[in-house]
Formats: structure tokens, C-alpha cells, sequence
């Protein structure tokens, strides 16, 4: 399936780089005018040319007859290709993949004094987030700005499954189809890390089948960080939130990342933060009730 992990993805990579550059970013603007071109971006001897190689040899990297370029061709193909940071890392992990026997990894777990963190932080949304976008952990908050990953099975508590296959998560953020492109970058970067992960190879196959928007930016090849930024939401109990959010990866624990929403002291989105904090407090009031009114009605 074509958008399945685990396959070679170094030349289909490059191709849709040098699709995204046009003549005119890179300078190459001067000579007979490019009248006809056929192709989107940038050709394949055009790249060759800025990176300081053969025609031939970047045309046997795009066609996956040389799957091993030096780190100097990578930095080369970085500078002629405009690649920020993170799509450098990405070129590198997929021109110099770490293959393994397939192996079923188990999932992974965060650890108590870490999940004592997360819950002690009342005042903000806090949650970790795993390989793949697993959620691993939540506080109170969080569940309720996002979804209260508790309720469902082990296997379904993921960010990207939230964010394409539950509807409430389009309403959630009032710029989706960005949030949810990051998603999937975010799952590109993975994939490049880690080619044979069979659980994300499933995700990502599951994704493909399933949502046609996941189909199409996974087809762009595009890869993302999570660092810092900003979201616009908005939750049916209490209004719009505008959040600031900072990622932080976790020494020691491989690849996970501890996100917190913070919003600015003193606006809408702050007082509307402090509501819903109410709210859900007053909402597992109501939960740890039922079960003893329920009892009591028998």
C-alpha cells in the first residue's frame, strides 16, 4: 500500500522536495526563458546542479539505486532542496536507515514520579505524548480541553486516531486541517526514525485506508516538529481558547514529549481556561456520585 511505512522512501522524499522549490527561490532565474516546463518545481538536473553533483547520481538516489549518500551529499541536498532542520534530520534518517529484525514493540510507559508531574499541574493542560502519538498521560485538564483518553481501549488512546477519526476533534481547534497536517508530519518524522515499527506501520495503514485528508497530506512527505506555537480553540462548555504550547522532550525517555497549554494571564482565553477547570471538576463530581446514587435508587 502506498502509504504504508517501511518501504523505501529516500527517492519519493526528494521528489516531492523538488517539488515544493521553484526556479525562482533558488536564483535560477537567468538564461532563455523556462517556457513549457512540465514538471512542478524544480527539475531533477537543476538540483543536481545546485547540489554540486551528477545529473546521473542524484537521478540513481531519487530511482533508490543508491540508498547510502555521504553526510556531505545530505548537507548538499539540504542546502539545494531549502530543507529546514527537521527535514535534514528526516533526509538523513531515511538515507542511512537502522534496519532491524520486525519486531512488535511493546508500548511504552510513563514513569510515576513523571505522572505525578503531569497531575500536579492543575492550573494548565498537561499530557505525554509517545512514538506515534500514543498519549501516555494526561491531567484532569487536558482530558477535558482534549478527550479523556481514559474511556478508551489501550490501543485507541492516540493523538492522530483523535484527531482524524473522532469528530469532536475538528471542532476542538478552529484551525484542524494545520493541526492536523502537523500530525501527520509528526508521524512522517517518526516513520524516518523508526522504518520498522510494526505498530506504526499498522496506524499508518489504518489512517490511509480510513481518511482521505490523512491519505493526502501523508502523500506530501512533509515532516514536523513539535516545539512551540500557538492553537485556536474552542470547547462547547466554555468558548474559544487561544493556548501557547511548549513540547519537551524527556532525557531518558525515548521519545517522549511533555506538552503544556498555557494561556495569556488576563485575556478571555485565560478566564475561559479557569471555567472550564470548573467545569470538569464539577463533572467528575457528577461521575463519582452516580455510581452511589445508583446504588441508593436500588
Amino acid at each position: 500500500m502506498d502509504g504504508m511505512v517501511g518501504q523505501p522512501e529516500l527517492g519519493e522524499f526528494l521528489r516531492a522536495c523538488r517539488a515544493d522549490v521553484t526556479p525562482d527561490a533558488v536564483g535560477l532565474t537567468a538564461g532563455p526563458p523556462r517556457a513549457g516546463r512540465r514538471v512542478r518545481g524544480l527539475r531533477r538536473e537543476e538540483v543536481a546542479e545546485l547540489a554540486g553533483m551528477s545529473v546521473d547520481y542524484y537521478t540513481r538516489l531519487e530511482q533508490g539505486r543508491h540508498r547510502r549518500p555521504s553526510e556531505a551529499v545530505i548537507d548538499a541536498l539540504s542546502r539545494a532542496l531549502r530543507l529546514d532542520d527537521t527535514a535534514r534530520a528526516h533526509l538523513a534518517d531515511l538515507a542511512r536507515p537502522v534496519r532491524r529484525r520486525p519486531e512488535r514493540p511493546q508500548r511504552q510507559r510513563v514513569r510515576p514520579a513523571l505522572q505525578q508531574l503531569v497531575a500536579s499541574l492543575t492550573e494548565h493542560p498537561a499530557f505525554v505524548v509517545g512514538r506515534r502519538t500514543d498519549v501516555l498521560a494526561a491531567n484532569d485538564l487536558a482530558r477535558a480541553l482534549l478527550t479523556d483518553w481514559r474511556q478508551l481501549p489501550p490501543h485507541q488512546r492516540n493523538y492522530a486516531r483523535w484527531m482524524f477519526f473522532d469528530p469532536a476533534a475538528r471542532d476542538r481547534f478552529e484551525d484542524w486541517p494545520t493541526v492536523a497536517a502537523e500530525v501527520v508530519g509528526t508521524l512522517r518524522r517518526d516513520a524516518g526514525r523508526h522504518p520498522d515499527d510494526q505498530l506504526l506501520n499498522e496506524l499508518v495503514g489504518e489512517l490511509t485506508i480510513k481518511s482521505a485528508d490523512f491519505r493526502t497530506w501523508w502523500n506530501d512527505h512533509r515532516v514536523h516538529e513539535r516545539t512551540n506555537g500557538t492553537k485556536h480553540m474552542a470547547h462547547p462548555a466554555v468558548g474559544p481558547i487561544t493556548i501557547r504550547y511548549q513540547a519537551m522532550a524527556l532525557p531518558g525517555d525515548s521519545d517522549q514529549t511533555l506538552f503544556i497549554y498555557t494561556t495569556d494571564p488576563g485575556s478571555s482565553s485565560h478566564d475561559n481556561m479557569r471555567l472550564l477547570a470548573m467545569w470538569a471538576a464539577q463533572e467528575q463530581l457528577h461521575a463519582d456520585a452516580e455510581p452511589g446514587m445508583r446504588e441508593h435508587a436500588g
